[in-house]
């Protein structure tokens, strides 16, 4: 998932990006309203979220353009214009949400989450074979049968699916998953055993496997061997 912010205040900008970056987002940053509004017209996004007041051209402004031009992109505007005429005008103007300065984080995370819900449905439910994957609530089930996943087997198995009968590389996983600057043993027996973990709690009960290793290479979904 790819957001863009659109803040001028580097310590704000700084917190929203390394804060989403830990939630699993793709996240940008633009410091301006011209760079803010040339990004947005010219990269793919699954979400903006965007300041009022900016430097060169303002939120509102960059707002009211980009749906004349018939963006369809999910926009929250993040300010700390907090009077009714300033909501009504952002909402107006085509905002899906309007969150006002300061703000629970938490309560970001759970807006983000209903907007891309609303916008691309298909990638907060992931199904391969008998195996459910639900973004939002965080669980997996197997042929209904709910699975006991922590946190990092979650977001582990999530990739998976996500590159389902495609082939995953532990640099893939350390990138990707553990958000690792650099890779090395100590890392990958770390990823074996998180996915020898999941592989029990997916696999373990059920004749048909569905998480293979290819051996010196990485790890597969797919029904049957690899």
């Amino acid at each position: 998932m790819r957001i863009l912010i659109v803040e001028d205040e580097s310590k704000v900008a700084r917190a929203l990006k390394q804060g989403l970056e830990a939630d699993f987002y793709d996240v940008d940053v633009a410091a301006t309203g011209e760079d803010g509004f040339f990004r947005a017209s010219s990269e793919q996004f699954d979400l903006i979220i965007l300041d009022v007041m900016l430097p060169g051209r303002d939120g509102f402004e960059i707002l009211t353009t980009l749906r004349k031009a018939g963006s369809q992109v999910p926009i929250l505007v993040l300010t700390a214009r907090d009077a009714v005429q300033d909501r009504v005008a952002g909402l107006d103007g085509g905002a899906d949400d309007y969150l006002v300065k300061p703000f629970a984080f938490p309560e970001l995370l759970a807006r983000i989450r209903v907007l891309v819900r609303r916008s691309r449905p298909d990638v907060l439910r992931l199904r391969f074979s008998d195996l459910e994957l639900d973004v939002v609530t965080r669980k997996a089930t197997r042929a209904g049968q709910l699975l006991d996943l922590r946190t990092r087997e979650f977001e582990l198995l999530e990739y998976l699916m996500r590159h389902q009968e495609q082939l995953v590389s532990r640099e893939m996983l350390a990138r990707d998953v553990w958000k690792a600057l650099h890779r090395g043993t100590p890392l990958d027996n770390v990823i074996d055993v998180h996915i020898a973990r999941v592989r029990r709690k997916v696999d373990s009960e059920f004749p048909t496997k569905l998480i293979h290793t290819v051996r010196g290479v990485g790890f597969v979904l797919r029904e049957g061997e690899p």
